[in-house]
Parts: C-alpha cells; structure tokens; sequence
C-alpha cells in the first residue's frame, strides 16, 4: 500500500521580492518528511487565498498561475505512480529524484542554503552565536533577490551553477544593493561556505566558485589620542544620561571592551589577577574567546561609581548600559561637547585601547592580541595604529646610537 501523499501549496512571505510579491512555493509531504521548492510564480499577498491554495480571482493571471499549480499537483500524482510501477517505494527522496532527474543534483542553491541556516539554528548556543546565524539569514535574503532580479525566478540548481553566477552577484550588490565592498565580500564569503560544504557532501561534484576570490579592505576605524580621551575624561558633564554614556565609553577605552560585552558584564566576571589586583575576565559573546583584561585606575573608578547605581543593581549588571542606538547618538553630542572632530562610536573606544592606551605605551603587540580575545594576531593589527607617537619612543635608541655619525660622500 502506498503512503498517504499531501501536496500543499503556499506563499513564503520571509522571501517577498524587491516589488513586495511573493514566491509561491510547493511543498509534497510524505510520512512526515517533505520537500520544498518554488514554484516560479509569484503573488501579492492580498491575491492569495489560503483556504483553496490558489490565487483568488478570474483575472488572466490568476487563471494562468493556478493552471500552473494544478499541472505540478498532476505532475507529482504522476511520479507516484511512475514510483509504484517501478517496484520502489513513494518516499521524500524518490518523489525528489523524480523532480529533479536521477543523476543530477538533487538540490537547488536556495534549498541548500535554507538547510545550512536550519542546521545552524539548532547549533545556537553550542557553538554559533545567534548574530552569526543573523548574517546568514541576510545573505539568505541578498542571494533570494539577486536569483529574482537576474533570472526572474526562486531558486537555480546547485548543478547549474558557474563562476559567471559569482560575478553577477558581485555586481548586484554592489550596484543595485549599493552595499560597501566589505558588506558585499561577507554575502560572497558566507556562500563560498555553504558551496563549499556543498562539496563536502557530494552534492557538487566540483566547487564552482572555488577561484573566486572575496574582496575586502581593511576598516580604517579611527582611535582617540591621548589628549582627546583627557578631554572627553575632564569634561564637566552636568546631564546625567551624556555623563553616564561618557562613563561607559571611557570604560570601555580602558579595558577594550565592545559594547555587548561591557553591556553584559556582571559582578561575577570582576576577578582578583595574579598580581593581587582586579582583572576582569569574561569570554567574548562575538567569539567566546576569553579575555583577560587588568584593570586601570579610570576603569576602576567607574566601577566603583555606579556599585550602588539602582538601574545596574536591578539588570544584575556591574554598569548601568544604555541601548546601543541611544548610546552612539549620545556619543554624538560628548564630541560636540568637547570638541573632537572626528565622527565619535562606541567601536572607537576599543581601537582607543588597542592604540592610545596599550601600544603607545609600550605594551606588546601580543599581549593586547590576548586582553582583547583575538585568535590571531593579525585580527588586533586591525585595531592597534601605530602612531607617530610610538615611532619617536621606539626610534630614540637608534636616534642615540647614530648621533654624531656622519655619512661621507663617495664611501
């Protein structure tokens, strides 16, 4: 006896188009597994009935969408039946290799992607951060309208696939997205992952976009000076909401912290260092990489401002944090305020730690790779800027060594 089959056939509003339509999508359910794909048409929402899976009206349109329904509802009973009268058993994977054509790929772009995410969600916490399924469900979005825009359907087959794919997407969102050029490198990197896993798998023979290489430049996030951190330190603030987000990103330019973790420390994390002084260590939420951190006077000092602080003890926090939107707009006015010229964010104050406080001090490179929960010391060369400062303190002993050496012409 053959397993009960159900076709249903539904709008997938999380993949509305650019032009707010959205793909119509098939979904065959057989013994409790199913399998999805498009349709290829689209709908505005208010034309789609739910109760008879059909578009609603007489239009020519809607006639002509729900002719094409109806033929993959026959097309599928057919396979059925084509599956029975071949002695194998209706299941997900025959229904599937009946689709889309024993030894091909049996899986499309839009699919795959759509089962990485899944696989990623179920993994939160045990090992994925919820902000990196985040980007993947972006870039989910970005490829979902590029595929629409450039070929005027859903989804493509894995097997389809060619660099020329990669270079498009490239254009698109470059062009059309106007995303920057490392905005549009994370969409690219992030597929070239799931391609890759693809191969992996034996779902590609071959990595398609395997000579394709990601474009990126590094941020040019600026720093403080020393001057200008006295300044913001200095400044007399009469309002308390600009006096306690100036306190937080001081906090912050002392320990190099960023802000979801300054946001979530709690009393728990203020530990007693092998120096007998108070360390704050607690693992990075981005990368779950600890770091170790000694505290600094100034970081001390806001500490013990707000031990007592009403809004801290009652979020069980060691600092009263405000939204981080709220927090940079306020940002906006201490620069006013004391006069910095540069564009101020609270992302500046851990390039402040990296550069101002740390390297210009004479703190090695690697050390502050460490407080700052970097894997490699490449990562913290993007945050600490040597400064003009910093070459005249390393030159000095060479400025002493070759003093009064002249060079002679000739020799």
């Amino acid at each position: 006896m053959s397993p009960h089959l159900h076709i249903f056939f539904f709008p997938k509003k999380s993949r509305a188009t650019v032009r707010h339509t959205i793909p119509i999508y098939l979904r065959v359910t057989v013994q409790g597994k199913r399998m999805e794909v498009t349709t290829n048409r689209f709908v505005l929402p208010k034309q789609w009935s739910p109760q008879a899976g059909k578009v609603k009206g007489k239009s020519q349109e809607a006639e002509g969408i729900n002719s094409h329904l109806d033929y993959l509802r026959q097309q599928i009973y057919e396979y059925q039946q084509e599956i029975l009268l071949d002695h194998k058993e209706v299941t997900i994977q025959t229904i599937r290799e009946k689709w889309f054509g024993l030894g091909e790929s049996k899986y499309t772009l839009m699919e795959v992607i759509g089962i990485h995410n899944a696989e990623m969600e179920s993994l939160i916490g045990k090992g994925f951060k919820k902000s990196t399924l985040t980007k993947y469900k972006t870039t989910e979005r970005h490829i979902q309208d590029f595929i629409h825009w450039k070929y005027d359907c859903m989804d493509v087959l894995l097997k389809d696939l060619q660099i020329e794919f990669m270079k498009n997407l490239e254009d698109y969102l470059q062009f059309v997205k106007r995303l920057s050029i490392n905005s549009r490198g994370k969409v690219i990197s992030n597929l070239k992952k799931i391609i890759g896993e693809c191969t992996d798998k034996g779902w590609l023979i071959r990595d398609p976009f395997s000579r394709f290489h990601v474009k990126h430049v590094d941020a040019n996030v600026p720093h403080l000076s020393a001057d200008e951190l006295l300044s913001i330190e200095e400044k007399n603030i009469a309002l308390e909401r600009l006096a306690t987000v100036r306190n937080v990103f001081l906090f912050s330019c002392y320990t190099g912290f960023a802000y979801v973790d300054v946001a979530n420390l709690k009393l728990e994390h203020l530990k007693i260092g092998p120096d007998g002084k108070p360390w704050l260590i607690k693992a990075r939420q981005k990368t779950d990489i600890v770091e170790r951190v000694p505290l600094l006077a100034p970081a001390i000092k806001i500490i013990e401002k707000y031990k007592n602080n009403p809004v801290a003890i009652r979020s069980g926090k060691l600092l009263p944090v405000p939204s981080n939107q709220k927090l940079n707009a306020y940002l906006k006015e201490i620069a006013d305020l004391c006069e910095i010229k540069q564009r101020l964010t609270f992302h500046v104050a851990r390039h402040t730690f990296a550069t101002t406080v740390t390297l210009d001090n004479g703190v090695p490179i690697e050390s502050v790779s460490q407080m700052m929960g970097h894997k490699f010391i490449k990562t913290t060369q993007v945050y600490a800027k040597v400064s003009n400062q910093r070459i005249v303190q390393d030159m000095k002993e060479v400025f002493e060594k070759y003093r009064g050496r002249e060079c002679k012409d000739g020799q």
